[in-house]
């Protein structure tokens, strides 16, 4: 009997002293499953609905007859369509208020906005070529582009906090015009304070 009582005494001294078993923190699977996955180049695809929406700001502003755009993936090119009298200056202008109207639009941000009516026109053609459903096709004709204009880039533009620029440039407009180009001013100055 002494024996075995020591022998029960040994085993639950060895059995307490022995490391103690830690509870898990987790429950459930262990095992973690991994999808394979492999580097795939991004292929830009065209898209329509911004490039209609970008044509819309555009041809919004004035003295722009029409306007085509073209957005693949995150880039876009907008052609403006101006009377070919205008001269150079005025042309910079409409094309630097185009890329202000378009620059906080989430299409219009990496845009380049062009005037020429040669560039025009081979924007028009890649749109063509892109609603046929050929949008790889225009890819060329796409940096070509980017690679020959010298762009407005809404992105880098600066902020002008300078006002009189921009009144400077009223003294050419008719009367009509002048009291259009206000209200459309004052209207997007009141939602840029109320938007902050």
């Amino acid at each position: 009997m002494k024996i075995s009582s020591w022998l029960i005494i040994v085993c639950l001294l060895l059995t307490a002293c022995g490391p103690k078993e830690e509870k898990k923190a987790y429950s459930g699977d262990q095992t973690v499953r991994v999808k394979n996955t492999t580097y795939k180049p991004e292929r830009y695809k065209s898209n329509p609905r911004a490039a209609a929406h970008l044509e819309k700001l555009a041809a919004d502003i004035p003295n722009v007859k029409a306007a085509k755009a073209v957005v693949l993936g995150p880039y876009a090119i907008v052609g403006i369509d101006v009377n070919s009298k205008l001269d150079r200056t005025r042309v910079e202008t409409i094309k630097y208020t185009v890329a202000e109207s378009i620059k906080h639009d989430p299409h219009g941000a990496n845009a380049i906005v062009v005037a020429d009516p040669d560039t025009y026109q081979r924007v028009q053609a890649m749109g063509k070529q892109i609603q046929k459903g050929n949008p790889q096709a225009v890819m060329a004709e796409f940096a070509a582009i980017i690679g020959r204009v010298m762009p407005q880039v809404p992105k880098d533009m600066l902020e002008n906090k300078d006002s009189e620029p921009t009144k400077r440039n009223d003294k050419q407009l008719p009367e009509g015009e002048k009291q259009q180009l206000k209200k459309e001013q004052d209207d997007q100055s009141n939602q840029h304070m109320n938007a902050k």
